[in-house]
């Protein structure tokens, strides 16, 4: 495939499939957190376009590489997006119960915990990198790139909603984004068995 109109289309089309795990994330991030600062908000899209444009390059380089190997590990996929989401999403989930009113600087989100997110709904993106494995090195760079753009908005847009539904919901917005992310997890899961 040479660059063109329909390379940048199928380039974006593809992160619009690839960011609606993190959009969703973003959504039950802005809910869980209302106070947020856009500052912030710049980080946790930045970190979910960040793993959305890695994933399908490493997958890039394992089919070039070592393709052998990686298909063996590809049947854990699910099973590490179910963990690592249905923890967060449980933590969050009790907390909700519970009913710890916490102010807005204990809620805050840790880099780490932000890293397993990103990590965990960008995992399935390493299977884009055979999709593009016909590309060559630059076009799926560019590929990846377009990829991340397009995260980074729809994940902002995410933690916009969230937010505003966040504050407007107040102690059960943590309930409802433990659910979410539990069922994502789930989604992810069931997707990557069947």
């Amino acid at each position: 495939m040479d660059f063109s109109f329909v390379f940048l289309l199928n380039s974006a089309l593809l992160g619009v499939g690839l960011a609606m795990d993190a959009f969703s994330v973003s959504l039950a991030n802005g809910l869980n957190d209302p106070c947020m600062k856009k500052g912030r908000m710049s980080l946790i899209a930045g970190v979910f376009a960040f793993f959305q444009a890695l994933m399908p390059m490493l997958g890039w380089i394992c089919v070039h590489t070592i393709v052998e190997r990686f298909s063996a590990c590809e049947k854990f996929i699910p099973w590490i997006a179910l963990i690592l989401l249905g923890f967060i999403g449980g933590k969050m989930l009790i907390e909700g119960i519970k009913g710890e009113e916490e102010d807005c600087e204990k809620k805050r989100m840790t880099i780490a915990l932000l890293l397993v997110q990103g990590v965990a709904t960008s995992i399935d993106a390493l299977s884009v990198g055979f999709t593009i494995a016909s590309y060559g090195w630059l076009m799926a760079l560019i590929s990846a790139l377009i990829i991340a753009f397009v995260t980074f908005f729809i994940c902002l847009v995410g933690l916009v909603i969230g937010k505003k539904f966040g504050t407007k919901l107040a102690g059960k917005a943590s309930i409802l984004g433990g659910v979410i992310l539990i069922a994502i997890g789930l989604e992810i899961f069931i997707t990557g068995l069947f």
